[in-house]
């Protein structure tokens, strides 16, 4: 039978079954909705078969893993040679705190390190500033001068892990005091590997932790492309970040979407500043959410690695297969933990945890159980490592590369979020793009209806959430004991800053701070002169004040 008439005899099978056996099962057992959809509102038939997938191409959809388009995956081999980076994000408190914990987490089998930082450090401000009060080491680690980065990392060789650094707006700052440190250390900087995640669009979009307006911010973010291709050659210079979109509310489509809107602006910026796409692309990282509808959150993974090696062959002429290569970290979703029955919650990181490894991630991180509790205990943490390590040592799912791929409905609805995806990204070109789009408010209207939208249905029931409206128990009196930060923290933090500035040269501190203030007003590449600030120990916020001062401060519409 040839094809034309084998699929001719399948659509009229498929019809007979419809009529005779479905129409029989569902007259007796009606399906719970008369519609079903995914989370970002995609359309989930009953059934999927060879007919769902007539336009489907093996060697232009798939192809081989470590090949183009790299939906199947971006190494020939995946987890059967190595696993993923198993990556615990971590940060409280003080730079000597955060210390123990990441050693902590090193010996607990954890094979690369994630920085959080606090909120002051993420807007430039030194812990003792009036704008920091109440907050120096609540939702990460306070970092005010390379003593700190210096404290942070005592006795863990920088040239034998890596290390990703959740920061933004003072991002080309973290990462001088990092290369001021190895350099310190007599570590060669091409020895350094990691990620900073230096992704500023987001924060305008989804966030908020932004210092200065949009254009000096993409000169901050190109000036770490251009330092890292000739200096740190390992060390990923963007984690372009749809998280954080996907925390503020936004869908799954959604947040592919607008990631790679910022990402194709990053790309943009660097070759019009002059730097030739290959030189920097392969070391452009992604950072994107595992949430809890399992198959669209595996299907959003492959059609990410296709359309992006789509945007850099075809809009970008990349010939270079990494820059081609679409590599991601993965964090569990924050947003779907419930203080409600908080022991739910492992179960829910661990169905999203296995999305991420199905979906081919490069490093991962698994929320803490008691995360919508408060800091995240050490009982807590080793919980959620232990949950990686099962999935890899002990589930099977690491056995083969990409063992969902040809299931008629994962295929279906990767090509559902890709088509989905490029129809945003067409709508935010017409406007001009992602600093554009920003500026109109049209991403953040999206976001914001979409989070509106769930929350609606969260409400009325229409979506069911364990433990929250539906199979609801009196809360019970448990002894858990959150981790707090201790108030001493801010005082010795301030105190630490105070003597610092007394016993550092401080016409040294002056004549860099001079230095970058001059770069700045000019069109210098900046890396060199905010390290030569950080090894006079000037302050973040020193640093940053400078900055402010030749480029402003921005202020979101309407804002006073």
């Amino acid at each position: 039978m040839d094809q034309c008439h084998e699929r001719e005899e399948l659509r009229r099978q498929r019809r007979r079954w419809e009529q005779e056996v479905v129409a029989k099962a569902t007259a007796r057992f009606p399906e719970r909705q008369a519609e079903f959809r995914t989370l970002s509102g995609l359309s989930v038939q009953r059934l999927y078969g060879p007919d769902d997938l007539e336009e489907f191409s093996y060697l232009r959809d798939l192809g081989f893993p470590g090949q183009y388009p790299f939906t199947r995956g971006i190494y020939p081999t995946m987890y059967r040679g190595r696993f993923w980076t198993m990556r615990q994000y971590a940060g409280y408190g003080s730079a000597r705190e955060t210390n123990a914990r990441f050693r902590y987490l090193l010996e607990q089998g954890q094979t690369g390190l994630s920085v959080a930082f606090d909120l002051p450090t993420q807007l430039g401000y030194d812990s003792d500033h009036p704008l920091a009060e109440g907050e120096v080491g609540r939702v990460g680690v306070a970092i005010d001068t390379l003593a700190d980065m210096e404290e942070l990392f005592a006795d863990i060789p920088l040239n034998k892990v890596t290390t990703s650094m959740t920061i933004n707006a003072p991002a080309a700052v973290l990462l001088g005091m990092y290369v001021a440190l190895a350099d310190q250390r007599g570590i060669p900087r091409d020895q350094l590997a990691g990620t900073v995640q230096n992704d500023i669009l987001k924060e305008y979009a989804a966030r908020g932790t932004y210092i200065f307006p949009p254009a000096p911010s993409m000169r901050l973010v190109t000036d770490v492309f251009a330092f890292g291709s000739s200096e740190l050659p390992r060390f990923n210079t963007i984690s372009i970040s749809g998280y954080h979109i996907r925390e503020a509310g936004a869908t799954a489509v959604q947040e592919l979407a607008f990631t790679f809107a910022n990402a194709i602006a990053y790309v943009q910026a660097a070759v019009d500043r002059g730097l030739r796409v290959d030189d920097f692309a392969p070391r452009l990282s992604f950072f994107f959410n595992a949430h809890m509808d399992f198959f669209e959150e595996i299907a959003k993974f492959r059609a990410a690695r296709r359309i992006w090696a789509t945007i850099m062959k075809e809009r970008f002429g990349a010939r270079d297969p990494r820059s081609q290569c679409l590599r991601f970290h993965t964090q569990t979703a924050g947003s779907s933990l419930t203080a409600q029955q908080p022991d739910c919650n492992v179960v829910r990181v661990t169905i999203q945890a296995l999305a991420a490894v199905l979906g081919g991630t490069q490093s991962l991180h698994t929320n803490s159980w008691d995360e919508a509790l408060g800091l995240p205990t050490e009982q807590a943490v080793r919980v959620a490592l232990r949950t990686q390590q099962i999935i890899a040592h002990e589930s099977g799912v690491t056995n083969t590369v990409d063992p969902l791929g040809g299931s008629y409905f994962l295929e279906h609805l990767t090509a559902d979020i890709e088509r989905a995806v490029w129809e945003y990204l067409e709508r935010i070109q017409e406007m001009g793009g992602a600093v554009r789009a920003i500026e109109l408010g049209f991403i953040q209207r999206e976001i914001e209806d979409a989070a509106y939208r769930y929350q609606r249905e969260v409400e009325s029931g229409l979506r069911t959430v364990v433990g929250v409206n539906a199979f609801v128990v009196p809360e019970e009196t448990r002894s858990y004991q959150a981790l707090e930060v201790d108030p001493q923290v801010a005082r010795t933090q301030k105190e630490k800053l105070e003597k610092i500035r007394r016993q550092r040269d401080q016409r040294a501190v002056e004549r860099a701070l001079e230095r970058l203030r001059e770069a700045a007003a000019g069109e210098e590449n900046l890396m060199e002169p905010i390290i030569e600030a950080v090894k006079a120990y000037a302050t973040l916020g020193e640093i940053c004040g400078v900055l402010r001062g030749v480029f402003g401060e921005y202020r979101e519409a309407g804002a006073t």
